[in-house]
């Protein structure tokens, strides 16, 4: 007798797998979003600055701190994006025409790749952990006390975030080129 997938407890359609891929797709590029907000908002800072300093002859309070801090976050908020759409830099002359020829191998080294990136981004969100640690316990602040100050945690809470959910994403990417590698191969000639 078979068993059916239903009848063993598992769910009769992929709604929940949906659902959670929908989520994470919605997660992923709300960061992208956030980023692309915040290059808006750079933006109107350094304009802002060029103003002040063609009108009144100084530069604004905070801009050079506040922009190098959003630069890094930008990144950080965009890199998921980046990986989920595969538009990282790598050799497309020799991983294309190898990923045609033989998919499983190509797969292997995909999954291979991603597993790096999950190790690189992974250790790069560990290290923000202990800094964001630091900078809430502490109060760190960027400017000066008395012009202008802003707290540097807000920032590295979200660089964090962004680089944790980075290393997720080549995580995730890693597991399909895993059920690639381990899917069962069609006969030739038959759909």
């Amino acid at each position: 007798m078979t068993v059916k997938p239903h009848e063993r407890g598992a769910p009769r359609s992929g709604r929940p797998a949906i659902t959670l891929s929908r989520l994470w797709a919605a997660l992923v590029d709300g960061l992208a979003a956030l980023g692309t907000a915040l290059i808006c908002v750079l933006t109107m800072i350094i304009c802002s600055d060029i103003l002040a300093r063609n009108a009144l002859g100084a530069s604004l309070p905070l801009v050079s701190e506040l922009g190098a801090l959003l630069l890094v976050m930008i990144v950080a908020l965009q890199l998921a994006a980046t990986v989920r759409a595969d538009r990282l830099a790598r050799t497309e002359i020799f991983y294309t025409g190898f990923r045609a020829a033989w998919p499983r191998a190509g797969a292997l080294l995909s999954s291979l790749f991603n597993l790096t990136g999950a190790a690189v981004i992974g250790g790069m969100a560990w290290a923000t952990i202990r800094i964001f640690g630091k900078d809430f316990a502490s109060g760190e602040y960027i400017g000066v006390t008395g012009i202008a100050t802003f707290p540097t945690w807000p920032f590295r809470a979200l660089i964090l975030a962004g680089m944790a959910i980075a290393a997720l994403q080549f995580v995730v990417l890693a597991f399909a080129d895993l059920k690639t590698i381990f899917a069962p191969q069609g006969r030739k000639g038959k759909p």
